[in-house]
């Protein structure tokens, strides 16, 4: 798998070291969607995740449009179960 651009940044973002609180929650939907994963609607502010035999259920950060460090080791523990590597 080959990411560029946009999508390559996100994933360094993602996986950088110390955890960033910056990161825009779209970016990382948008990084999900550029690897083949299935995105659904959950109620509220839930989105459901299925990629590479993982599923997992994130909540969009409301108000703020900035992924906190909790969720962002979320999202770096369901990518690399999945098998994504940075």
């Amino acid at each position: 798998m080959s990411l560029r651009g946009k999508h390559a940044s996100t994933l360094r973002a993602v996986f950088a070291d110390p955890v960033r609180a910056n990161v825009p929650w779209r970016d990382v939907e948008a990084l999900f969607e550029a690897l083949g994963a299935e995105i659904d609607e959950g109620g509220g502010s839930r989105v459901r995740v299925a990629f590479g035999g993982v599923r997992a259920v994130f909540h969009r950060p409301h108000p703020e449009k900035e992924t906190d460090k909790g969720a962002l080791r979320s999202v770096r523990r369901f990518l690399l179960e999945a098998g994504v590597l940075p």
